[in-house]
């Protein structure tokens, strides 16, 4: 499957969607050195390694937003290939990555369990190439979900923790439905109208969009 691809000022995005559940991995590229970031690779290595060979980017960094095998299946394998550290999620999530292949066998697909190179909180900032990212932390969806924000560039990737018109179980272990209320209310709705997301499933939206149509949001727009 070829990746969709689209230009986000100094950052080139390429959406590949992996594993059963069709997960957007996402493969930023810095277009000014070249070098990539890779977020949330769940499965389906091969086709991740197309499309990046397809870029023709180098691989620098990988980022994961939260522990479950479908946008984390695949780090342990990719950082083998690649030789990239692997960046997130928050330290929470950490029972997630320890289980990751009873998890994924129990979905019909395999994977490896996998320890980030570094955990990541509130207040940090990733980088690949020229180009940086701020995290927040928002647990709700998992208790170590982290979202990366290009103010900039008024782009994130949220993960599970808001979609075009929906946002992320809490029905799994480690979720609150409370507390990602709170994230979504004051980590994601005070940023800018404006700011575009990817999301970890589905199509593209704004902050805007949801304040006014997402049904679980109207009291908190």
């Amino acid at each position: 499957m070829a990746a969709k691809e689209s230009a986000m000022s100094q950052i080139k995005v390429a959406i590949v969607p992996v594993t059963p559940f069709q997960q957007n991995c996402a493969i930023l590229i810095c277009q000014s050195t070249n070098l990539a970031a890779v977020v949330d690779p769940g499965g389906d290595v091969p086709l991740i390694r197309r499309a990046i060979e397809q870029t023709g980017a180098k691989v620098e960094k990988i980022f994961l937003t939260h522990g479950h095998a479908d946008h984390a299946g695949g780090a342990a394998e990719m950082r083998e290939i690649f030789g990239a550290p692997i960046e997130g999620p928050h330290i929470a999530d950490k029972f997630l990555l320890d289980s990751l292949e009873a998890a994924s066998a129990r979905f019909g697909f395999a994977c490896r369990n996998v320890v980030p190179d570094r955990w990541l909180a509130e207040g940090d900032q990733v980088s690949f190439g020229e180009a940086k990212l701020d995290v927040r932390h928002c647990p709700g969806h998992t208790p170590g979900s982290v979202v990366f924000i290009n103010e900039p560039m008024q782009f994130c990737l949220v993960g599970d923790v808001l979609f075009e018109g929906s946002i992320g179980r809490t029905d799994l272990p480690g979720g609150d439905h409370a507390a990602l209320i709170r994230s979504i209310e004051n980590k994601l709705l005070t940023l800018n109208d404006k700011m575009t997301f990817i999301s970890g499933h589905g199509p593209l939206s704004t902050i805007g969009a949801e304040k006014a149509h997402n049904p679980f949001l109207q009291r908190q727009a």
